[in-house]
């Protein structure tokens, strides 16, 4: 499962990487990105801009925006099966900017060792993803988002057996195109290559939404939650 991604890079250069999407004052830096919490998004009925939603899907029966942190994924292989993402991938698809995403290595029976997995040339990416739209108890209207995740390449498979589904720059322009078919959208989530990816471990303090710093995304010595140094990386 998918839990922390970062996007930490500045606007003027999310402006240069992705030409012709609006990065509006509102966007700002984000190193330990978790759900529940208010992130940016390109979608399909807005995909020159910026929009910023809620990570997490709230289900139809609820109103209460905390059990979002319980649907925050959603597997390739789910989405054109069932029902409740079925309308979504039709007509409610999204683009999710990242510049690395994070992952647990388990080393023992409860210490696990957090990692940082990036492009290697260090440039933002955009991951696929569905978003949906509910008015809670209040009236108020909600707009979340979930990341779709594939099977993990080789280089991320040692700490997750998933990883979010990686676009290329034309895929992603596809993604959010009203007219592709179920066949193309699937075909569009490969597994990324290993080979255009790096990985390294980070701070423990990364398991905290709490810490929300540049310190965040910065190679650290293997250690586990418990501060815990180890071999095993």
């Amino acid at each position: 499962m998918l839990e922390r991604y970062s996007i930490s890079v500045t606007r003027e250069v999310l402006s240069e990487r992705f030409r012709g999407i609006e990065v509006t004052d509102r966007y700002k830096p984000r190193y330990n990105a978790a759900p529940s919490q208010l992130l940016p998004v390109v979608t399909n009925e807005h995909p020159t801009g910026f929009s910023f939603f809620y990570w997490g899907t709230i289900p139809k029966w609820s109103g209460r925006r905390g059990i979002s942190r319980k649907l925050i994924n959603a597997e390739k292989d789910e989405i054109f099966e069932k029902p409740t993402y079925r309308k979504a991938i039709e007509n409610k698809r999204c683009l999710i900017p990242a510049d690395g995403f994070y992952g647990w290595k388990i080393v023992g029976k409860k210490s696990r060792i957090p990692h940082r997995i990036i492009l290697k040339q260090s440039q933002p990416f955009f991951m696929a993803g569905l978003w949906e739209e509910y008015q809670d108890d209040t009236d108020e209207i909600i707009h979340t988002f979930i990341i779709i995740t594939t099977q993990s390449n080789e280089l991320v498979a040692p700490i997750s057996e998933t990883m979010p589904a990686i676009l290329t720059d034309r895929q992603a322009s596809d993604w959010l195109n009203p007219h592709n078919s179920k066949e193309s959208l699937l075909g569009m989530l490969g597994i990324f290559p290993a080979e255009q990816m790096g990985m390294y471990t980070v701070s423990p303090m990364i398991d905290s939404q709490q810490h929300d710093t540049p310190s965040m995304i910065q190679p650290a010595p293997p250690v586990d939650q418990f501060g815990n140094f180890t071999l095993f990386n």
